[in-house]
């Protein structure tokens, strides 16, 4: 019985043994992000049989118990990868809201100050000075637009280094996961006795994993743990840990895309697919709003420089000349993918702005599928219903002429953006104030000696009177209830309708009818008499007419974006508050996964933490139950010794 004893004294001994270095580990690991509490689990050893009973033969130790739930740790890796998705996403969009926001510095100010330039010269056609000082705000102007895009380009680079970093980061946890499975899948034989100390720093892996991408895990057999990524592509199985790559995009090669290597061969992975961590946020930040900010500036750029140059070149200048282009027309940029057939010839360079009014937001990307082009617009890949040929009459979407030449294999891609180089390609082409056409190129007059009261407005013009300018001056003469012209007229009725006059016709006309003589408008109020004579003739005297720079004035509050329901300041008031409503929406979101991470990390730790004041009460339960296990021992040893000396 004292052998017996002895033996159940050093069970016991062993047993508060572990317990005190069990605990002593959990206090030392107290502050060891990931780490687990673990706990002695003990049980009775197997009783021996003497006939009269069982008699117990000590304790022995079943598990190092490793308090972990699964559940919550899933709970605070979806938080963390929602947290810092919405962290990386804000820091990224507020550097464009400040840029935007900026009330010295941003575009909008440059704005007003230019159109305020215009309406001086208007003020004063004649003034050097203002004329100088449009020509400055003018050049300021283009230089905030060149601006503006070189910050986004700034950011978009910015992006594609942290896309890089964090791809880096993500093949490098998959490499430690991998070896993780393999380690814990040597030591995990029984499945009662796992090694406590690898599995946390598994789960930690994974929650700093889910800080740069969301992974799913699942668990699979002998403790091991299978990690996938976006749309279900493995990242770890066992020991074998898959690679992400950084890839220029087939179409673009400045935009660096995931792609998924299986060997030697990379698959591009959609943006939309790589949700949650910082590489989600960086990813869908791109697509969603820097994409969008940059086609929306160029869209402005197109909108202010189509508009200024087609009335400037209504216009007539000091030297006598129509007015040129005023600012730099920017062309379409477009880009063909890197996996088109080698013999294919298709050229996009005929693709054009043809209508400002109706652009977009949007890219396109054009697919060949043997006898014309499916358009997808971008970013979220709507199917259009137009198809864009390769014969004449060319196609036009969103006011971009579609007008190929060349051949295309099928499967071919190509990729547009209308309005992607319409801020970087703005520029200012006028430099002497004495080719700035502020005066109209025609001039209209009533007779001295009419006696009527009828008056004949200044006179617009239209883009096919510069074509074919009046070589002399023509007489409008009032017959009656008719008008006489000695040239071809067209009459613009006021519900739409026109009527069509040869010279010399008599022209019934109304109080009102626009009278249309090769491009040249006018009209005719008050009441005229029969005799009244009206000229229209060249301008040949604009130096202080100030007619076209009025029309010109009159462009920033002219609606002439989204079909005619939007000015230049209200695109670019949509522009700012797009913005600012998506970065006050991510700061929320933000917040709230902030709030839901450290809410999951609290239900964590609830049940894995290591609470101190516990740990101080298990020291002096087990080095009782240590001193207790000695005293034991040394009464088995007593009775052994007495036992000795009886034989004696």
């Amino acid at each position: 019985m004292a052998g017996n004893l002895f033996s159940i004294g050093k069970t016991a001994l062993f047993a508060a043994q572990a317990g005190l270095s069990t605990t002593g580990h959990n206090i030392a690991n107290a502050n060891v992000v990931g780490y687990s509490r673990q706990l002695v689990v003990q049980e009775s050893a197997l009783a021996q049989d003497y006939g009269y009973g069982f008699v117990g033969n000590g304790t022995e130790i079943a598990q190092i118990k490793r308090y972990s739930s699964e559940f919550t740790n899933t709970q605070v890796r979806a938080a963390q990868a929602s947290a810092s998705a919405f962290a990386s996403y804000g820091s990224q969009i507020a550097q464009i809201d400040n840029m935007l926001g900026d009330t010295t510095s941003g575009l909008s100010p440059a704005l007003q100050d230019f159109f305020k330039s215009v309406q001086n010269v208007a003020a004063g056609a004649g003034s050097t000075a203002s004329r100088q000082a449009l020509l400055s705000s003018a050049e300021t102007l283009a230089s905030r637009f060149r601006s503006a895009d070189a910050q986004l380009q700034e950011i978009r680079d910015g992006v594609n280094a942290q896309i890089e970093s964090n791809i880096t980061v993500i093949n490098s946890y998959a490499q430690q996961l991998a070896s993780l499975n393999e380690k814990i899948g040597a030591f995990s034989n029984n499945a009662d006795r796992p090694p406590n100390d690898l599995l946390d720093q598994r789960d930690q892996l994974l929650v700093e994993l889910n800080k740069h991408v969301r992974a799913t895990v699942m668990p699979g057999s002998n403790n091991s743990m299978t990690v996938s990524i976006g749309s279900g592509q493995p990242l770890v199985v066992g020991s074998k840990a898959y690679q992400l790559a950084a890839t220029p995009s087939a179409t673009d090669p400045m935009r660096v895309q995931v792609g998924y290597q299986t060997g030697d061969r990379i698959t591009m992975l959609a943006d939309s697919a790589l949700q949650g961590g910082e590489l989600g946020g960086l990813l869908e930040f791109r697509s969603q709003s820097l994409d969008r900010a940059q086609n929306s500036i160029g869209r402005i750029a197109i909108a202010v420089a189509s508009a200024f140059n087609d009335q400037h070149q209504l216009g007539w200048d000091r030297n006598g000349a129509a007015g040129g282009p005023f600012f730099a027309a920017p062309q379409v940029e477009w880009s063909r993918a890197n996996t088109n057939n080698s013999a294919t010839t298709l050229s996009l360079d005929g693709v054009v702005i043809s209508d400002p009014s109706k652009l977009s937001h949007n890219d396109y990307e054009l697919t060949f599928n043997g006898v014309d082009f499916d358009v997808v617009r971008l970013p979220g890949r709507e199917m259009l219903p137009q198809k864009v040929v390769t014969t004449l009459p060319a196609t036009e979407i969103d006011g971009v002429t579609f007008n190929l030449s060349g051949t295309a294999a099928v499967g071919d891609k190509f990729v547009v953006r209308p309005t992607a180089l319409g801020a970087s390609e703005f520029k200012l082409l006028v430099n002497d104030v004495n080719k700035i056409a502020a005066a109209a190129p025609i001039a209209t007059a009533a007779a001295l000696s009419n006696t009527g009261t009828g008056k004949i407005s200044e006179g617009v013009v239209e883009a096919s009177y510069m074509a074919a300018q009046l070589g002399g001056p023509l007489t409008l003469t009032v017959t009656g209830a008719t008008l006489l012209a000695d040239q071809p007229v067209v009459v613009n009725m006021p519900d739409g309708s026109t009527v069509s006059y040869l010279a010399g016709d008599p022209i019934p006309y109304t109080v009102g009818d626009e009278i249309n003589i090769g491009g040249a408008k006018v009209t005719i109020s008050g009441l005229p008499v029969d005799g009244d004579k009206f000229t229209i003739a060249p301008n040949t005297g604009g130096t202080g007419d100030n007619r076209n720079m009025r029309l010109l004035g009159q462009i920033q509050t002219t609606k002439i974006l989204d079909g005619g329901a939007t000015t230049i300041q209200g695109a670019y008031a949509e522009l700012v508050s797009n913005v600012g409503n998506k970065t006050r929406e991510v700061q929320v979101n933000g917040a709230a996964s902030e709030s839901l991470l450290e809410q999951s990390t609290e239900a964590q730790q609830s049940i894995a933490g290591v609470n101190l004041d516990e740990e101080a009460a298990n020291l002096l339960k087990y080095q009782q139950a240590y001193q207790a296990a000695g005293k034991v021992m040394q009464i088995a040893d007593s009775l052994f010794d007495t036992l000795l000396s009886i034989g004696n």
